[in-house]
């Protein structure tokens, strides 16, 4: 074996001298957290946190308590030490675009909890209960009379409202109000009764949209566990439909212009004619076209066929890993839940911006809102960033535990030696080791991400407005973009893998890998494209299973008039359930890869250099050497020939 600048500074030694990695990046992202910290101490401080949990109404008055003057507003600095409850005079006023609901607010002693259908209610309302549902320079006695009372007061009827919980919002109990809202914009939907109808299924229909959900879980662990046996099957049928459907297409071109070439006649007048040759031209161009495609597609096929069984190989290997390994099948939740803690606290903080800052009057509707001016804006985006670069590290550290595990597994040659818990075995030299490594290779990811979400965020603001020109190259460096973080994350899913063996830090690890990826190019264009195939077969197989399961049951349910919702709602959850855990499935067959085109590389089976694979990845290597040493002889067999017959001809001359 030949010995590269690479193997001649560093050998690969998995599990040993383990080392910190790529500390400034750590100390760098925890600077930037104690940042994030001081924005919500910031909202916190200003009283922002206080507006956002007791509300404050159209004039700048926080609900609750006793307020300051605002200079310039009439109705503010008053007293709401009693008034503790914010009530919208017309709830179901929601401006989609901001985001909030476009009425005015103020503040009430009680919320409305009967329906109130006369100015007359509201006047008896306020006179029983102490609670003024209209402004507040609008007296009780004068709700029926008041000629400002249609901009004053309520819409009628009021419909019963609840507080929300935590947060002082009076929001109607009956949910009809928005389901009135969504009824603008559902443009398919003649009957205004549909709307109503699919919600009071999907309320219905509750226990059995969770059955189903649950089943869309249990079906994705099943199917981790016994894709090894139906890998074979499912790239069989992958080869098949590739072939009938690339050779019936291409056959059906043919048969066309064949059709077309009879069908152009000289008698046919100059204008179909003319579009007649026009149609035969464009059929003969499709059908090379096709041709050449079908005939490279059947090339690489056979050519790769042997790459494919590794890929099967790799599948089979993962379902034992995951057998061995069973708390892999909880990285999903715990990952997930992580993400839903850090994105309420994220949200949080942003609603405490939101009504941050200081009170400025509207100039068109005259109420009061809280702005930030100066460098104090730029926080929110500062606090943007954190939202991607942090959950961006989340997801890496799922990477780097994953890929800990299975390099654990996979280089430990006597499988009941391995550690009690590799995963946590796996979380805890993350923490002690490679955060850094973990912090550089999600901040790479967020300098891709930044620039593209902007560049989506550009083109919806232009759509309609730009020229096509310009639409076309917004879209093309979006793309460009996309493309450009795939392929990042996947190369620091290997580099990661790299780390977890070797301890080294992030650039490092990401040359290593990218070295043995370009190495076996072939082998990483088969797994990438007939093992995401499979993956994609597995969720279409539980999302199919689910949404017929929702008929069946919903079958039952005969009361049910509308049974979209509820089944896209069904569909929708499997398929994000399947995703999940069949991700964690892709990125094990990845760390596989790496670990058995490092294995393959630095050893050769011999006394001293063992391999660690499993076995099954064993038989494929000895397969593949037996058809190297086949075909080896037969080369050599044939170039003796040659020479023999060289020599005759020389004897014979």
């Amino acid at each position: 074996m030949s010995t590269s600048p690479l193997q001649k500074t560093r050998e690969w030694k998995p599990l040993e001298q383990r080392k910190c990695t790529d500390i400034p990046w750590l100390l760098l992202f925890i600077l930037f957290n104690v940042g994030m910290l001081c924005i919500c101490g910031f909202a916190i401080a200003t009283g922002a946190a206080s507006r956002l949990i007791s509300g404050y109404d159209s004039y700048g008055n926080t609900c609750g308590q006793k307020n300051a003057k605002i200079p310039g507003i009439e109705l503010s600095g008053r007293d709401h030490a009693s008034r503790k409850y914010v009530f919208f005079l017309d709830p179901c006023n929601i401006d989609i675009l901001r985001r909030k609901i476009k009425s005015v607010a103020l503040c009430v002693s009680k919320c409305p909890d009967t329906e109130l259908k006369t100015y007359e209610d509201l006047r008896n309302f306020s006179a029983v209960y102490g609670s003024d549902l209209c402004s507040y320079d609008v007296q009780p006695d004068t709700y029926s009379t008041h000629s400002n009372r249609a901009t004053k007061c309520p819409t009628l009827p009021v419909h019963p409202s609840a507080s929300l919980p935590v947060f002082h919002r009076c929001m109607p109990v009956d949910i009809s109000c928005y389901a009135r809202f969504a009824e603008a914009f559902i443009t398919f939907v003649s009957d205004n009764s549909v709307v109503h109808r699919v919600i009071a299924g999907v309320m219905t229909s509750k226990e059995i949209i969770m059955g189903l959900c649950l089943l869309a879980l249990v079906l994705s662990l099943i199917l981790m566990v016994v894709i090894r046996y139906i890998s074979v099957v499912l790239v069989w049928i992958l080869t098949a439909v590739v072939v009938v459907g690339s050779i019936g297409g291409t056959g059906i071109l043919w048969w066309l212009y064949v059709d077309h070439s009879k069908s152009v006649n000289a008698t046919l007048p100059a204008l179909e004619l003319e579009v007649a040759k026009d149609n035969q031209k464009a059929l003969l161009i499709y059908a090379i076209a096709a041709t050449v495609f079908t005939v490279i597609l059947l090339l690489l096929l056979f050519f790769m066929r042997k790459r494919v069984a590794l890929t099967v190989a790799l599948f089979h290997v993962a379902s034992k890993v995951f057998t061995h390994l069973p708390l892999l099948a909880l990285q999903p939740f715990w990952t997930f839940l992580t993400l839903m803690l850090f994105w309420v606290y994220w949200i949080t903080v942003l609603l405490f911006l939101g009504s941050a800052g200081s009170p400025v009057q509207n100039n068109q509707t005259g109420l009061v809102e809280f702005r930030m001016d100066g460098p104090l804006q730029y926080m929110v985006w500062y606090h943007a960033v954190g939202l991607i670069w942090i959950s961006e590290f989340i997801l890496a550290c799922q990477q780097m535990t994953v890929a800990g595990a299975v390099v654990t597994y996979y280089f430990t040659r006597d499988k009941s030696q391995m550690p009690f818990t590799p995963i946590v075995s796996s979380v805890l030299r993350l923490m002690r080791y490679h955060l850094g490594t973990v912090v550089k290779g999600a901040f790479i990811i967020t300098l891709v991400e930044i620039p593209r979400l902007i560049l989506t965020y550009i083109h919806s603001q232009l759509k309609g407005r730009e020229n096509a020109c310009a639409r076309c190259m917004l879209k093309a460096c979006i793309c460009c973009l996309w493309c450009l973080e795939k392929c990042l994350t996947y190369l620091n899913t290997n580099a990661y893998t790299a780390t977890a063996i070797n301890s080294t830090n992030f650039c490092t690890s990401a040359r290593d890998a990218f070295f043995i990826l370009v190495e076996n190019a072939l082998r990483v264009a088969a797994i990438n494209s007939v093992g995401d195939f499979v993956l994609f077969l597995g969720k279409v197989l539980i999302v199919s299973c689910t949404a017929f399961a929702g008929i069946l049951s919903l079958n039952y349910q005969r009361e049910y008039t509308v049974w979209v919702l509820p089944l896209i709602i069904v569909c929708v959850f499997s398929f994000l359930v399947a995703h999940c855990f069949l991700s964690i499935f892709e990125i094990v067959v990845d760390v596989l890869f790496l670990c058995f085109a490092i294995d393959t590389k630095y050893n050769d089976g011999s006394p001293g250099r063992e391999y660690y694979m499993d076995k099954a990845l064993m038989e494929f290597v000895e397969n593949t050497r037996k058809d190297t040493e086949r075909y080896g002889k037969v080369e050599a067999e044939s170039r003796e020939m040659k020479s023999m017959v060289s020599l005759k001809g020389q004897l014979l001359f």
